[in-house]
């Protein structure tokens, strides 16, 4: 068993739970402290959601021959987990680690325990050939990812941008590859903006349309618009702006009672070619057109972010290359991640994991055969960063 291995058993085997870290970060800390890093536990939230949050930092060794600071690579990643389903359902328990036809069982065994294990390893064998590194090195970890998002990531790099902290690269551990660890790479992802429309009519008999007004009717032809719209066209990283609804709810239950108002949910995942402002400035142009009553609220979930290939994904590339023989390619595609906060403070983001088909499914796993390579990669992009830091 390697050490990698062991670590991720002991992490799966803490049924961290949203936002329970259930004592991950400790274990981290246990392993950090003796590497010389300075480890700070944010707990943030409201008494009945209080969550863990880890910034672990260890400075970089300026050279004599650069007055330059040293350049900070963060590690950044979750340690909560969503809920299991169906416990009958498992093959074996999940949060009793089990190793079966060639794979590691149990929740957080893809999203995102393994590669918080790797990353811990690869810093090890990196410190123990290089002890005293140019590139300083940190770690941002959360048990608020899967859940709401308010008082895990978020919180911490608020905290570091106050202090005037630099970031210069972060990968996030997510797990991104699609059949074995390298092939892909997230160097960004879409904004997510959600909105509930609701839309003004005058209840009524059925029998009397006349005497009402039927929001239903009202809301249908602006609808109709709405779904064919071409808000953008994207561009080389990401796909075009797409609008889906997700709810909608009209009428009393009664099928004699035209309803006055019906509600509508809906999502735009936006590509850098968008701004909330924009697709919120043309849909609300669009549904006045069409001379409707109607209420308007907004959430905007996260900012699209993309890191453009630079120094981190040209790094990140060889390594996977070096390491594996994999050509990676490059993608924007899926949810949002935690790398809508770092990228605020942050300039080159990058997400690289395992491979994501069993992620938050019953007998969550990942094979073992992707996790050595994983660790390795993260060990050469340390080499790798700190040897391109030096003059």
């Amino acid at each position: 068993m390697t050490r990698t291995l062991a670590l991720a058993q002991q992490l799966i085997a803490c049924p961290s739970l949203t936002p329970d870290d259930a004592l991950c970060q400790s274990l981290i800390i246990e392993r950090l402290t003796p590497l010389g890093f300075a480890c700070e536990t944010i707990v943030s939230g409201p008494p009945d959601f209080r969550v863990t949050n880890l910034w672990a930092k260890r400075p970089g060794h300026a050279t004599a021959n650069t007055l330059d600071a040293p350049k900070m690579l963060v590690f950044a990643g979750h340690t909560d987990v969503v809920p299991t389903g169906p416990l009958a359902q498992w093959q074996s328990p999940p949060f009793t680690p089990t190793l079966r036809d060639g794979r590691l069982y149990g929740r957080g065994a893809s999203d995102m325990k393994t590669s918080i294990a790797a990353f811990v390893v690869a810093l090890e064998e990196f410190l123990a050939t290089t002890p005293e590194p140019a590139l300083s090195i940190a770690l941002l970890l959360t048990s608020d990812e899967e859940g709401p998002a308010n008082d895990g990531t978020v919180v911490v790099c608020q905290a570091l941008e106050e202090r005037g902290e630099r970031l210069d690269y972060c990968i996030i551990g997510e797990p991104t590859a699609v059949q074995h660890t390298g092939d892909t790479i997230k160097n960004g992802r879409r904004g997510t903006l959600s909105g509930r429309l609701t839309v003004k009519g005058v209840q009524g008999h059925i029998a009397y349309p006349h005497l009402a007004k039927n929001p239903i009717h009202l809301l249908a032809p602006a609808l109709a618009e709405l779904v064919g719209v071409e808000w953008d066209q994207g561009n080389a990283f990401f796909q075009p702006t797409a609008w889906q609804v997700s709810n909608i709810h009209g009428g009393t239950g009664a099928s004699n009672v035209i309803p006055g108002s019906v509600v509508l949910d809906f999502n735009f995942r936006f590509s850098t070619e968008s701004t909330p402002q924009s697709l919120q400035t043309r849909l609300q142009a669009l549904l006045e057109r069409h001379g409707l009553a109607f209420d308007l609220a907004w959430t905007l979930g996260g900012q699209a972010f993309l890191t453009t290939p630079d120094t981190l994904v040209q790094v990140v590339s060889a390594a996977i290359a070096a390491e594996t023989g994999i050509q990676t390619e490059l993608s924007t595609t899926g949810g949002t991640s935690d790398g809508r906060f770092i990228a605020r403070i942050c300039p080159q983001v990058i997400e690289l994991g395992p491979p994501n088909a069993s992620i938050h499914k019953i007998d969550e796993y990942v094979v073992l055969a992707d996790i050595e390579p994983l660790k390795n990669i993260y060990r050469r992009v340390l080499e790798d960063l700190n040897a391109h830091g030096q003059p």
